[in-house]
């Protein structure tokens, strides 16, 4: 009886050729098929850098969704909130002696935005009327409804994408860390990295640059923001914004938030 050949039986071996040349050979039926490494590796190389880039537009994807949902919990948990918020300007580079000072009592309600009481101030006039009265200004337009959702980090505002590294260790906490590009420019929306919680995806720390100038005496500011998890949900804690002005040269303003007390919405 003769014996049936397996077909499907293929065996691999590697082989010098007489031209020095290593190559693979594929044993089939009856007949070695000569395939040269160099194709077999970079088929290798390439089906690992098609599973890595897919990887890391999982990655990313995940990541983006957490941002936007940690933003939409913020939002639609708290009815509003108060803090006391201290303003400090300084010029020359000098960061111990404040030209300026201001100390807000700050009200935000979900439905009209936010509002402010100042408490007290002191040094120089200028500085508290064309700067710190500035910020208050616009962030009170800012923070309006219909305006502020225009001011959100979340994908609507910002193209996210992975950084070099992806993690970071921030205040104790792991953080994923995205550069932050806006899809328009506006004072308010930040070119720069973002860090945010790998758990929740809620903000701990955003430093760029805005996009664009808020007046035309002065460039984008230089701005690092932190924030801490208060009520559960992520607020501000320190704000350090460095510009360049033709009228004040440059110019630093910091903030500091205290003594939060935030609201809850009623469940629905």
């Amino acid at each position: 009886m003769r014996a049936k050949r397996n077909r499907h039986k293929s065996e691999p071996c590697a082989m010098i050729t007489n031209d020095g040349a290593k190559s693979l050979y594929v044993r089939t039926d009856i007949s070695y098929r000569r395939i040269p490494i160099g194709l077999v590796a970079a088929s290798f190389f390439a089906l690992v850098g098609t599973t890595i880039a897919r990887t890391q537009q999982l990655d990313i994807t995940a990541a983006i969704a957490l941002v936007d949902e940690a933003a939409k919990d913020r939002i639609d948990h708290i009815a509003g909130y108060t803090v006391t918020e201290h303003y400090a300007v300084y010029r020359g580079g000098d960061e111990v002696h404040p030209a300026a000072e201001m100390m807000v009592n700050t009200t935000y309600r979900h439905d009209s935005g936010k509002s402010y009481a100042i408490v007290s101030q002191t040094g120089s006039e200028i500085l508290q009327r064309l700067v710190l009265g500035s910020i208050l200004d616009s962030e009170r337009t800012i923070n309006l409804p219909g305006i502020r959702e225009g001011a959100w980090i979340t994908s609507a505002n910002y193209v996210f994408k992975l950084k070099p590294g992806g993690t970071q260790l921030v205040d104790g906490r792991d953080c994923i860390l995205l550069a932050m590009i806006p899809r328009r420019k506006a004072p308010y929306l930040i070119e720069g990295t973002l860090w945010v919680d790998s758990r929740d995806g809620s903000i701990v720390q955003v430093q760029g640059t805005a996009s664009k100038s808020s007046s035309f005496l002065t460039g984008p500011a230089l701005v690092v923001r932190k924030y801490a998890n208060v009520g559960g949900y992520p607020q501000a804690t320190h704000v350090r914004a460095a510009s360049d002005s033709h009228l004040f040269g440059q110019t630093i303003v910091k903030i500091d938030y205290q003594n939060y007390d935030v609201q809850p919405r009623p469940p629905l």
